[in-house]
């Protein structure tokens, strides 16, 4: 048996979070099309006959840090560095290389570990910079040109890391596809719907959490969160008129948990301003 950590790293919108459900096979992670959405780093678990490998999924690599939340979020990036067996490097190759792209790289280049260069998105019908990442490939240990949306090269990609990998028991039960805990993975469910629905500036703005999840009579779960803002304006923003906002958004995830769930939700819904949320990361 082997089993082992990979870490996937890139900068933010490359499609990591699309990578990790894709290889787990599930909905473990968030996804939206803006940077930031991955906040803290999000485990995702495949096992096999072969054994067991544990993705870490981490917020997007960003310029250099100048709000508490950005600080906050490479600070999660360089931790889940630490201890891991592989890393994934993914490349946007629709996007140009900046910046970001220079600080994400020099994250990974002087681990001393197996590293893999993943261009991402190749389902793309225009790729301008594929051959600009392409020429990436000496400063790594290999390289892989997959797309998660489609699950093009994934099965190459993890017989590679089962290759890899050292000898090792499971470090979670075969059953286990995350080991996130149910409270966080509805609060973060909840912030993508967030995510989606709010303008461009509001969603760094705002955090979830979830106070109660309990199981009542007649088959029906029920939730009780809280979305946080630091500022009065947002709030208003979030509730909209007439609550229209913040009911639009609880709808939007009742009806993924019912699907998922097989089961009636009543989600209870609050909106609050505090300005220090980030500390509660």
């Amino acid at each position: 048996m082997k089993s082992g950590f990979v870490a996937l790293i890139g900068r933010s919108n490359v499609g990591k979070s699309t990578l990790l459900n894709a290889l787990v096979g599930s909905k473990v992670a968030i996804t939206t099309p803006k940077a930031q959405t991955t906040r803290q780093p999000v485990q995702g678990i495949i096992t096999d006959d072969r054994g067991q490998i544990v993705f870490v999924d981490t917020p997007g690599v960003m310029q250099k840090a100048r709000d508490p939340l950005t600080k906050r979020l490479s600070q999660f990036v360089k931790e889940s560095l630490r201890g891991v067996n592989v890393v994934l490097y993914v490349v946007d190759p629709t996007r140009s290389i900046g910046n970001e792209e220079h600080e994400a790289m020099a994250l990974v280049e002087h681990l001393n570990i197996p590293k893999y260069l993943i261009i991402n998105k190749i389902d793309e019908e225009i790729k301008p910079f594929i051959d600009s990442y392409r020429d990436f490939e000496k400063r790594f240990t290999g390289m892989l040109e997959i797309s998660a949306l489609r699950g093009h090269n994934l099965k190459a990609l993890k017989d590679l890391l089962f290759e890899i990998m050292p000898e090792g028991e499971p470090y979670y039960p075969e059953y286990q596809l995350s080991n996130m805990p149910h409270e966080l993975w509805l609060a973060e469910l909840i912030r993508e719907k967030l995510f989606l629905r709010l303008r461009e500036e509001v969603p760094y703005a705002v955090h979830v959490e979830v106070d109660a999840v309990e199981e009542r009579p007649n088959d029906m779960t029920f939730i009780s969160a809280r979305i946080l803002t630091n500022q009065p304006r947002y709030k208003r923003m979030i509730i909209g008129d007439k609550g229209h906002g913040v009911k639009e958004i609880g709808q939007s995830v009742r009806k993924e948990l019912e699907g998922v769930m097989g089961r009636k939700v009543y989600l209870e819904l609050t909106v609050e301003e505090d300005p220090n949320w980030v500390g509660r990361l």
